[in-house]
């Protein structure tokens, strides 16, 4: 039977050291750490679970006790000049879902905004159904459908979004309107049945003016925004 010699021992009774040591350091879980950073998530606005006795309550997340006033409306006031209409109108979604970000909406709504002209280019209804309100949705719907009557189909291409700035912003009982000056380029024409142009150019790139606006029910457990009203900006 062989036995340890001095040497392993010592080996032995360091790496117990060390364990011990290394223990008292990390510490262990104990259910309150913090959960991985996830990058496709991070800065999005997050609303607090309703408790499960209030089925029917929507719950929307708290502002953090040592937050004040000032700190909350910061991200507003960067993108409104604080005391202006619009200013006030975001505080008012703010103080209503302060989860409410408006760089973030900004995002949203660019993408929108193309997914929204693209589709309605190819007739696209489905994709318009979830963007739009009913009347914005059944108003386009008709276009389309005239236009389909007609044999006539839109060749689009989507170059980008120049500038998108919200220029309104207002709360409605419950429910939120924000609207956006939006400057995009597009190019865009419209072929009859015969294949002719009969508008636009399809190798020029157009700059397009709109202002629209998009809403949600800050009381809904839907996050989305749907178009409720479009103008074009001559």
């Amino acid at each position: 039977m062989e036995f340890f010699d001095l040497g392993t021992i010592i080996f032995l009774v360091a790496a117990v050291v060390i364990f011990i040591q290394l223990r008292n350091v990390l510490g262990r879980r104990t259910g309150n750490e913090r959960p991985p950073f996830d990058p496709y998530t991070a800065g999005r606005g997050k609303r607090e679970p309703a408790p499960a006795s209030q089925d029917n309550v929507v719950s929307l997340p708290r502002r953090k006790s040592s937050e004040t006033a000032d700190e909350s409306y910061a991200a507003i006031d960067k993108v409104a000049a604080p005391g202006t209409d619009v200013n006030k109108g975001l505080r008012a979604i703010r103080d209503a879902d302060p989860s409410f970000e408006p760089v973030g909406f900004v995002d949203g709504a660019k993408m929108a905004y193309e997914m929204i002209v693209m589709a309605y280019a190819d007739g696209d209804r489905k994709t318009l159904k979830n963007l739009l309100s009913r009347e914005v949705y059944d108003g386009f719907v008709q276009a389309i459908s005239e236009r389909e009557q007609r044999n006539e189909k839109i060749q689009s291409s989507f170059v980008g979004i120049d500038k998108a700035e919200i220029v309104g912003a207002e709360m409605k009982g419950s429910e939120a309107h924000v609207t956006l000056r939006i400057v995009s380029e597009l190019i865009s024409a419209t072929r009859n049945n015969a294949g002719e142009v009969i508008d636009g150019d399809p190798e020029t790139v157009a700059e397009v003016k709109d202002v629209w606006t998009f809403a949600r029910d800050t009381k809904s457990k839907d996050p989305n925004w749907k178009l409720v009203a479009t103008e074009a900006e001559d």
